[in-house]
């Protein structure tokens, strides 16, 4: 059987390393997919649990060279540590002090500000010879895998500059007279520019990159619970299901729960991404991580931690940033050859170099610079850099998006396909008019009886407007037996009195209209009823447009998007409903089947579809779209089917959705270009002479923080 396991992977120090593990798992007959991603820092394996376990595997990773911890997918993100700088790279940055010094002075002319060569020789050595071991052993385990690492690179060049600068201070002819060429600097300012580069995208990609820091701060660390009778103030890890807790204004909410008391209204944005507070009070549920804005309440708590919705939405969180989109494996593949081809251009470049200026010195210089300016981090974060912030911009718009393909894919859509009811519309329609078949032998009353005794066992919001019509007139329902649900078409069952009852569609009951003056049975959603196999009536009903209905269309046309109307409603009523909306493609009377073959006709015709339903009866378009939405709430099967939930019922959130997608994977090849340019660029001009080894150190440094930095940019892009 196939499971699914991720692991929180520790001591990669650039793409080349996550493609090692993904090149050693994947090699494994036992493991059916894995992938790494260098942003989070994350492995996520599918694999034959029969053959092996979750254990093995983080031993499989631990032979590789790096750190593999199993991440459980019943408990909560833990919040990262707050990156620091170690005492290593501050002794690191204060012996290059001294370097800078001389190396400003030397730009001005003043040669007498660098130090004398045999305190460079002793400085060099405390870096070379210590603290730049763990290059060193990076490198080497990074070799024995079979890839090589940015290490290998920079270890190579510093460690010539540092046995070129040895050997001409203590062994080479001009040592004797004072007037040796060192290069120490060099060496020194190379490891200490990488090494505080190193750390400051460290602690990006820690704190300012993922949005779990925050998520998790939404839930209180002490809490008022109601024990033995009295209030105490416990620890959230304290509170069991069913404890009493009190909330009042102004603090957070920490489990999921149902008020038993008082009032207020709660901001619940962080999951809804809805910014309206909602109204709280007794018998309504609270959820946790929601903030009181106003009142107190007291409730009972249903679910704790990881079983929350906040808890499902930091897992899901998590899951989605830590796996990989199809655009990475362009990275990927030049991250897999990048250093082997570096190290070849730096040793082509020595050889012509010294061929044509006859200077071995100058050769050395021109390989070593080509070695550090080449920098394969920025290739590798280029694309998780910006999945990460996206996934997180996304979640703050109530959007969870399954995994970094469905962001990536959702970024080309062209055109969305909606259902009706519950999705345009509010999905709560009302009875607007009856029409009872004469001489069918039953009334108006009768009618309402029968159909609600049969619908009362649906979900479909037409079904509970006639069960609540029927309530609302006092009726009694009798009891119906052995209910069948029809996809497409309608429900029957055994009704005390009248026999086997179909509802649903006119012609599943068997039903032909009459010709009606009023308008509202062309634009209603009609429900048919038959008692063993005669038609006896039917209801018209009608349901309001959603507030943000005719908004979210006009934002999705104006981004080039066509709409499409797939309903199993009536044709006169979804055309109906087009027609208010401005939306030109409009189907009506469609079962799952249909909808399914119209999305797999659209993509035919080169259209990239985005399907949004939360029925049962959307599941089989849901899947076969390219990408697909269910709303929070619907069906257990349309959420599974689904690429994404939104959390709202709004076609609005879609809107946002598609355009958080879009401005990501612009984000994405923003970075590539980035990437792939400075290389491009760089590794010739340092070939050719025109970067040092210490300006290149700084540039790669910088490279890798700028992808960084670019990808941040998506937390202030606007939507709309």
């Amino acid at each position: 059987m196939q499971q699914k396991v991720r692991f929180q992977i520790e001591g990669m120090t650039c793409q080349a390393c996550a493609s090692r593990i993904e090149k050693v798992l994947n090699k494994k007959d036992f493991v059916e997919s894995a992938g790494v991603n260098f942003a989070s820092e994350e492995a996520q394996v599918v694999f034959d649990d029969s053959q092996t376990s979750a254990a093995d595997i983080a031993k499989i990773i631990e032979k590789t060279g790096y750190g593999a911890k199993e991440k459980m997918e019943d408990a909560l993100p833990q919040p990262e540590e707050t990156a620091h700088v170690s005492w290593r790279l501050w002794l690191l940055l204060a012996i290059n002090i001294p370097f800078l010094i001389g190396m400003a002075g030397m730009m001005i002319g003043r040669h007498d500000w660098m130090i004398p060569p045999l305190w460079q020789f002793a400085l060099a050595s405390v870096v070379q010879l210590w603290l730049a071991v763990p290059f060193y052993k990076s490198a080497w385990a990074s070799i024995k895998g079979g890839l090589a690492n940015m290490d290998v690179l920079v270890t190579i060049g510093t460690v010539s500059i540092y046995l070129y600068s040895v050997y001409m201070l203590f062994f080479s002819p001009h040592a004797a007279h004072g007037m040796a060429h060192v290069y120490f600097e060099a060496g020194v300012m190379v490891i200490g520019f990488v090494s505080l580069g190193k750390f400051l995208e460290h602690r990006t990609k820690k704190s300012s990159l993922n949005s779990l820091g925050l998520l998790l701060k939404l839930t209180p660390t002490q809490v008022n619970v109601q024990r033995d009778g009295e209030w105490k103030q416990l620890s959230i890890d304290q509170v069991q299901i069913g404890d009493l807790i009190r909330a009042n204004h102004g603090e957070r909410i920490a489990a999921d729960g149902i008020i038993e008391s008082g009032s207020g209204w709660a901001d619940e944005s962080h999951l809804t991404g809805e910014s309206n507070p909602e109204e709280k009070k007794a018998g309504g549920k609270v959820l946790a991580g929601a903030l009181m804005t106003e009142g107190s309440v007291v409730y009972r708590a249903t679910q704790l931690g990881s079983q929350t919705l906040l808890g499902d939405m930091m897992n899901a969180l998590s899951e989605a940033q830590g796996s990989k989109a199809p655009i990475a494996r362009v990275a990927d593949k030049a991250a897999a050859v990048f250093v082997p081809a570096v190290v070849g251009i730096a040793l082509l470049t020595f050889i012509a170099t010294w061929l044509v200026k006859g200077d071995w010195t100058v050769a050395l210089m021109h390989a070593v610079a080509v070695l550090v300016i080449a920098c394969p981090c920025a290739l590798g974060l280029a694309t998780p850099a910006a999945i990460m912030v996206g996934m997180g911009k996304a979640v703050k718009h109530g959007i969870w998006f399954k995994d970094a393909a469905a962001m990536e894919e959702a970024a080309h859509v062209d055109a969305v396909v909606l259902d009706k009811t519950g999705t345009l519309t509010e999905g709560r329609p009302q009875v607007a008019a009856v029409y009872c078949v004469p001489d069918s032998g039953f009334d108006e009353d009768d009618l309402y009886r029968i159909a609600a005794a049969v619908e009362q066992n649906a979900a479909h919001p037409l079904a509970r407007a006639i069960v609540s019509a029927a309530q609302v007139r006092g009726l009694d329902i009798p009891a119906a037996q052995n209910a069948q649900t029809v996809v497409g078409a309608g429900i029957t069952a055994e009704v005390e009195g009248a026999g086997l009852v179909k509802a649903g569609k006119a012609e599943f009951a068997e039903l032909t209209l009459p010709e009606f003056s009023d308008d509202v049975w062309r634009i209603a959603s009609i429900v048919a009823v038959s008692a063993n196999g005669k038609p006896i009536g039917a209801f018209a009903l009608a349901d309001a447009l959603k507030a943000d209905t005719a908004e979210a269309i006009g934002r999705l046309k104006k981004h080039g998007i066509d709409v499409y109307i797939m309903s199993g409603d009536n044709q006169g009523t979804v055309e109906y409903v087009a027609k208010q909306l401005g939306i030109a493609h409009a189907f009506g009377n469609m079962s799952p089947r249909d909808k399914a073959a119209e999305v797999q006709k659209l993509k035919a015709a080169g259209k990239t579809v985005a399907m949004v339903g939360d029925g049962i009866n959307d599941a089989p378009a849901l899947a076969a779209a390219n990408v697909s939405f269910a709303m929070k709430g619907g069906a257990d099967v349309a959420e599974h089917t689904a690429s994404a939930t939104l959390m709202q019922h709004s076609v609005n959130q879609l809107a946002d959705a598609l355009l958080v997608s879009q401005a990501t994977l612009k984000n994405i090849k923003q970075n590539l270009f980035f990437a792939f340019f400075y290389n491009i660029l760089g590794i010739p001009l340092a070939a050719l002479g025109f970067l040092n080894p210490v300006i290149a150190g700084a540039a790669m440094a910088a490279s890798s923080v700028s992808v960084l930095g670019n990808a941040l940019r998506l937390k202030r892009v606007k939507i709309e």
